[in-house]
């Protein structure tokens, strides 16, 4: 008997120290709200479930969490690497589970039809790996379907699935997202943001 539609869920990255930022990048404001918020926006739009996961800020950034219906997920580890924050966030997607879309706290210029497009695309290809490509690059927001949970759950160091996507690229659909190829890294990056949004006329996006 057919359990219905695929359950996808979101993951939400954001668990490192902001290093290079200065401050605590998860609170900077992007388009009048914490960048953690503009990132949970998009993503509960996109997903049947969303998990965050924190781990330097934790205390700091879990109140946020609590506007949206999200699970927190605290990586202990996290200063092992963004790896350390997949695994954590995988042991705890339930059986129910069909995919996992990563997406990385700090990616300010993704939009809900960015995450939209990508969630449709592997609900085409379920069996596929579905990963957003800028470029030349292929990575997050990326979607994996439940037979890579293992591999994601062996990931190590700082690279990310990146790596896994690249040794997999056979089996990977791209879709075209120009938006994902900006981090926010640096206290130049948030005001290039501001500087392109008020030469664009563009106010906020929520």
């Amino acid at each position: 008997m057919s359990r219905g539609p695929l359950e996808l869920h979101a993951m939400v990255l954001a668990a490192g120290a902001s290093s290079r930022f200065g401050a605590v990048k998860q609170l900077a404001a992007v388009d009048g709200q914490p960048l953690l918020q503009r990132v949970l926006t998009r993503a509960c739009a996109a997903a049947d479930r969303t998990w965050v996961v924190l781990g330097a800020y934790a205390e700091r950034l879990a109140p946020l969490v609590t506007h949206y219906e999200a699970s927190v997920v605290t990586n202990a580890n996290w200063i092992e690497g963004i790896a350390s924050s997949i695994r954590s966030g995988v042991r705890h997607l339930p059986v129910t589970c069909d995919g996992v879309m990563l997406i990385l706290g700090d990616q300010a210029l993704i939009e809900i039809e960015d995450l939209r497009r990508l969630a449709l695309a592997w609900r085409a290809a379920p069996h596929s790996i579905v990963a957003a490509r800028h470029g030349a690059v292929l990575g997050a927001p990326a979607v994996f379907p439940r037979r890579w949970f293992g591999a994601l759950g062996r990931l190590g160091g700082d690279a990310g699935a990146r790596a896994l996507i690249a040794r997999h690229s056979a089996e990977v659909i791209a879709v075209e997202m120009p938006n994902a190829a900006f981090d926010l890294d640096t206290a130049e990056d948030l005001a290039g943001i501001a500087t392109a949004a008020s030469s664009n006329g563009a106010g906020p996006t929520d």
